[in-house]
């Protein structure tokens, strides 16, 4: 028509009206965050049918929910195109519209309506880098992503999106990775510091160690002395009768064929004897005859532990008979020497670990006074799995104890667990003596009436008292073992020198393995 105006161009575009949105765009929108809202600049309209055609978009934008693309035809053909700007062809004179740019996740295929006279080609997937779509023509406006680096390639987002999976911006996962440790290693930890009390314990008992490293085993010994020596032939019997003679619980022996040390006699071996006497009942006629050298036999018919053959020479440390008393568990050790002329070996003394105690109490006061910790707080003696017997109990019976659970003493208590005596290993010397075995099978009350008057007696604490009141006590009195008894007299515990000796050798050494 002759007065129709409008352009062609203008009238090429008049079926986007009829479309309306048609089902192949999609204009992704990117969710609040970071990145913003979808933002779209305007572009100045010049006709009617663009300001119809922005309306529309805009509509469309607001309305319309996000759904995951297919992938065109053309996006399949490869990456030719990728990153070129598409161009939009009219058979009129084409209408350049600046340039419109948005943001958005993913950019967007676009189609041109049927029946129109301008083609606009569906661009490959640009990658997420280049992200610009520039096109001329109204109404369509290419969403774009934030470049993150300057690859022309797919965007591996834009796939994903295309198959129907929601694209991701941020993996969670890549904050969450374990990353490599540089820590630098742990320095070892502090030790706790110590209180007074213990750093006073520490320094006595590092003093009193000091003193016997520097003190020999022949300074324990007194001025004058005797020292009594059994031949290994002498008959049991006889020698019975000697230590009872000399009130004496233990001997040398010396073998006078060879003219060497041959052991020490304990009360141990009396027992030993007796034991062999009830298991072997028939040779109780022939006990007699036997003869110190036959204790061997014995041993090894009852499995007994041989006689202690340990040594050390006077003038070594006392700190070595120490550790050699407390490694093979005997409450003495002789001392042995070698006459230069005869070369011969020649018995000194025996020393006890009660004769030990005692040098350290009378010699290192001014130490010993240090040891303030109560028994309880050191731990110092036994007090679980103890033996106990009555008065009523037979000698035999409590000689078995000793046996079993390789003790030297049972404690005598009464009906309500309150201490009345102590029966030791060596009680069972006079019930023996002249070969009277029978009294074996006396009640433990007619074996303590057979005591001499030069016996101790027994020694008592609690758990509350000191280590220091204690060596006054052994520098005071002839003191074997203690019994920790309640305030009710009621059994406890017992402590031995043994504990004793063991606690102030051992107490915070922490290496005990090259012990001789």
């Amino acid at each position: 028509m002759e007065g129709n105006l409008e352009p062609e161009s203008v009238r090429g575009e008049e079926p986007l009206e009829e479309a309306k949105a048609p089902a192949d765009i999609n204009l992704p929108s990117e969710p609040l965050g970071t990145q913003g809202q979808l933002e779209t600049e305007e572009a100045p309209v010049e006709d009617a049918a663009k300001e119809h055609v922005k309306s529309w978009i805009e509509a469309q934008t607001e309305t319309q929910p996000q759904q995951p693309m297919e992938p065109s035809n053309d996006d399949a053909k490869g990456d030719d195109t990728a990153g070129e700007l598409p161009r939009v062809e009219t058979d009129a004179a084409p209408s350049t519209v600046p340039d419109m740019t948005g943001t958005a996740a993913e950019s967007a295929s676009t189609t041109t309506p049927q029946g129109t006279d301008a083609t606009v080609p569906t661009p490959a997937p640009p990658a997420a880098e280049a992200g610009v779509g520039v096109v001329t023509g109204p109404a369509l406006i290419t969403p774009r992503r934030r470049a993150a680096s300057t690859s022309t390639g797919p965007s591996p987002s834009t796939s994903a999106a295309g198959h129907g999976h929601v694209p991701h911006f941020v993996a969670p996962s890549s904050y969450l990775r374990r990353r490599t440790s540089i820590r630098s290693p742990m320095a070892p930890t502090e030790p706790k510091p110590l209180s007074p009390l213990d750093r006073d314990q520490l320094q006595g008992l590092n003093a009193i160690r000091d003193f016997l490293r520097v003190r020999t085993s022949y300074d324990v010994l007194p001025l004058s002395f005797r020292l009594i020596v059994l031949d290994n032939e002498l008959l049991i019997k006889k020698a019975i009768n000697i230590l009872t003679q000399n009130a004496i619980v233990s001997a040398p022996l010396w073998n006078s064929k060879t003219s060497r040390f041959a052991g020490i006699l304990t009360s141990t071996d009396f027992i030993n004897v007796i034991q062999y006497y009830c298991q072997f009942p028939d040779e109780f006629s022939k006990l007699d005859q036997f003869r110190l050298s036959s204790l061997r036999d014995i041993e090894k018919s009852i499995g007994a532990i041989p006689i202690e053959t340990v040594s050390v020479h006077p003038s070594k440390p006392l700190y070595e008979a120490c550790r050699r008393m407390l490694k093979t568990r005997a409450r003495r050790i002789p001392l042995v020497d070698v006459d230069s002329e005869t070369n011969k070996e020649m018995v000194v003394s025996v020393i006890t670990q009660y004769r030990i105690l005692k040098f350290i109490a009378v010699n290192n006061e001014h130490n010993t006074v240090l040891l303030k910790k109560t028994v309880r707080d050191i731990g110092l003696g036994t007090y679980t799995g103890i033996a106990t017997a009555t008065m009523s109990s037979s000698v035999l019976d409590v000689v078995h104890l000793m046996v079993k659970y390789n003790i030297s003493c049972v404690p005598i208590i009464d009906s309500h667990g309150r201490v009345l005596n102590v029966f030791e290993a060596v009680d069972v010397i006079p019930c023996i003596k002249g070969g009277a075995y029978e009294d074996l099978d006396g009640s433990v009350g007619e074996a303590l009436c057979k005591r001499s008057d030069e016996s101790p007696g027994i020694y008592t604490c609690s758990e509350g008292d000191r280590l220091d009141s204690i060596f006054d006590t052994v520098r005071k009195s002839r003191v074997h073992r203690l019994i920790v008894v309640d305030d009710d007299n009621k059994l406890k515990g017992i402590i031995s020198l043994s504990d004793i000796l063991k606690y102030v050798l051992l107490y915070g050494v922490e290496d005990t393995s090259n012990w001789a």
